[in-house]
């Protein structure tokens, strides 16, 4: 006849199994980085838009309005239908060479990507270029959240249902395309090195020298 386990024992049990899928699942996302920027170092399989494409269109509310819902994938690019509480990658990108980040609210280095752009949008030598990020499968709230808590003012989007996440094949972060005037790729980059307004800055002059 078998033991029927007391409750101390099953306690012990659970937090084991507990203990062990934590350390799997984070194996799992350290092993998936390592993947996504191996990756990119290889030149295949990259999340985003390469160099030499066009940026895909769509979009999305801004944080910081009350505008709710998914974001739109087929958006026309007039602005006669523009709703200026959304951001529209397309008429942004008509205006000049853009600096479009992907990330996703809660990671620490992610929110300071977008921080990043915020110090290069007002900076001498970059702040000629357009700057606009995008909370990748992110509530309303959440978003609105790290814009007031970081006092972001550039454009800031959020993707409810991943939809321009899955758009762009977005997989790691901080993930950047930078872009000419007209919406064409010039520079896709990927990694916390780009979290450096010097790193970052001087791609973004070498773009507006082209752009």
């Amino acid at each position: 006849m078998s033991e029927t386990p007391t409750p101390f024992q099953a306690l012990i049990d659970n937090r084991r199994y507990a203990w062990m899928v934590g350390v799997l699942a984070a194996v799992l996302v350290v092993g998936f980085l390592i993947y996504a920027l191996a990756n990119h170092h290889s030149g295949a399989g990259t999340p985003g838009v390469a160099a030499g494409q066009p940026l895909r269109d769509f979009a999305a509310p801004l944080a910081a309005s009350d505008l709710n819902g998914d974001a739109n994938l087929s958006p026309p690019c007039t602005l006669a239908r523009h709703d200026p509480r959304a951001l529209n990658v397309c008429l942004l990108a008509k205006r000049g060479p853009l600096v479009l980040d992907f990330f996703v609210t809660g990671s620490k280095a992610c929110e300071r990507e977008v921080s990043t752009l915020q110090a290069l949008s007002a900076a001498a030598g970059t702040r000629g270029a357009l700057y606009a990020a995008v909370a990748v499968n992110t509530s309303h709230s959440a978003a609105r959240k790290a814009v007031r808590a970081h006092g972001w003012t550039i454009p800031v989007a959020y993707d409810a249902d991943g939809g321009v996440g899955g758009l762009y094949g977005v997989t790691a972060c901080p993930l950047l395309e930078l872009t000419y005037r007209g919406g064409t790729v010039a520079q896709r980059l990927i990694g916390e090195h780009w979290l450096s307004e010097a790193a970052l800055g001087a791609r973004v002059q070498a773009l507006l020298r082209r752009g």
